[in-house]
């Protein structure tokens, strides 16, 4: 059992913290800045993923596709793994869905998590099915025996379960004035720390504690509120953060940085879901971008761009646009900056791993804080997307072979960008 009891004697006496516990974790491949130190949790396994203690924030997402549509879910599955998730949820609500999820796990890239709400007999076919975890809230099931079930199977093939509350489904919610009842964040946090508690408390009394929960609102100060609630009870549960039904990607990609960026810089959370009206991908290129600036190195592309004013020389919009689609492949550590005029524009292409600073019809590229070229304005971010692109298929080589990625250019890759610019 891989989790520990929500009380406070729990937590004086839960396992033995593992060497190295209590000092600020190295900053690694998805790890947070040496700065924040992270709140203790017990590590759960999501497949290859493991959730909590001084692993990696994870990044997920969820499929948009029918479940009962297995190309569709595994396709959509795909892109979500080529933005760089972590683990994919999908959705098991249909007696179909259930028989559909035995293919879509054996064909998923990713560990997949079942999203399970009022149905036993929908868990213990996603059990069957292989899924990696579930999402199941055992207050929601009436029958006692089937939660005694559910839990006994879990126990016995290592799956976890993701206790996940959400302020707009409170228990009793019909009863509560407007489903949350009355009073500002603090008191609906109140209750959604207590309703996590109550589904913890099952599954505790059924000596099951491989688990993981989630408190979402989707405002920011409940969301708040609800996760330092939780986090202040003592226990070591790893947390799961989301903003829940933040709304377009306008708005939610803002709300979603504040609402799970506060909470990582505080050290609270261990997996993060990004909830957008958009495709899985865009979900979880914002919460790989969240990550990102909260990290001592950035553990994908990070690009820094000109805001544009009057003093702007070159067209840079269209040329910002292009650059940040040639980055969407690249998943090395790589910062790659696009600036318009002379001010700041040499300073940061120095700075950046791969940059151009334009001016008057005519700009500079840079590369490791060296100048490797000048060209016309029509030419500058031609060469830049083509040397991305080339990036990103050597990335693309290097996973696929298992080998690590490096960190921005190589110093043996410089030469062969230079001669290749000269060639054009």
């Amino acid at each position: 059992m891989s989790g520990a009891a929500p009380s406070d004697a729990a937590a004086a006496t839960g396992p033995a913290p593992a060497a190295g516990a209590g000092r600020p974790p190295a900053p690694g491949p998805g790890g947070l800045s040496a700065a924040i130190v992270r709140r203790q949790t017990v590590p759960i396994r999501v497949g290859s993923v493991v959730i909590g203690g001084a692993a990696p924030i994870s990044v997920q997402t969820m499929t948009k596709t029918p479940t009962e549509d297995v190309d569709g879910t595994v396709e959509q599955i795909a892109r979500a793994a080529d933005a760089g998730a972590d683990v994919i949820r999908v959705t098991c609500d249909t007696r179909e869905a259930g028989e559909k999820l035995r293919e879509i796990v054996r064909r998923s890239r990713l560990p997949v998590i079942a999203d399970i709400h009022y149905d036993a007999p929908l868990a213990l076919m996603a059990i069957d099915a292989g899924v990696h975890c579930l999402r199941l809230n055992p207050g929601n099931i009436r029958q006692p025996e089937k939660v005694r079930e559910i839990a006994a199977r879990c126990q016995a093939q290592g799956i976890p379960i993701r206790v996940g509350v959400n302020a707009g489904s409170l228990p009793d919610r019909g009863k509560l004035e407007r489903g949350r009842g009355g009073g500002g964040p603090e008191e609906v946090a109140a209750r959604m720390v207590a309703a996590a508690r109550g589904h913890i408390a099952i599954l505790e009394a059924l000596d099951f504690r491989d688990i993981k929960v989630s408190l979402k609102a989707s405002d920011v100060l409940t969301n708040l509120a609800a996760n330092r609630g939780f986090a202040a009870l003592g226990n070591r549960y790893p947390l799961h953060l989301g903003l829940t039904e933040a709304g377009p990607s306008s708005t939610g990609a803002i709300k979603s940085a504040m609402g799970i960026g506060i909470l990582l810089a505080e050290g609270i959370g261990d997996t993060i879901r990004v909830s957008l009206v958009d495709e899985p991908e865009e979900e979880v290129r914002v919460g790989r971008q969240i990550l990102a600036n909260l990290q001592t190195r950035p553990s994908g592309p990070n690009l820094v761009a000109c805001p544009t004013c009057g003093r702007l020389e070159i067209n840079m919009v269209p040329m910002v646009a292009r650059v940040e689609a040639a980055l969407q492949r690249v998943r090395r550590p790589i910062t790659v900056s696009v600036m318009g005029c002379v001010v700041n524009g040499p300073g940061e292409g120095m700075h950046a791993d791969l940059g151009i600073a334009g001016g008057r019809q005519k700009g500079i590229l840079y590369a490791r804080g060296r100048v490797i070229a000048t060209m016309p304005e029509d030419r500058l971010v031609d060469t830049l997307v083509r040397e991305l692109e080339r990036i990103a298929a050597e990335d693309q080589r290097l996973l696929a072979a298992g080998e690590a990625l490096p960190e921005g250019i190589p110093e043996a890759a410089l030469a062969a960008l230079a001669a290749a610019t000269d060639a054009s």
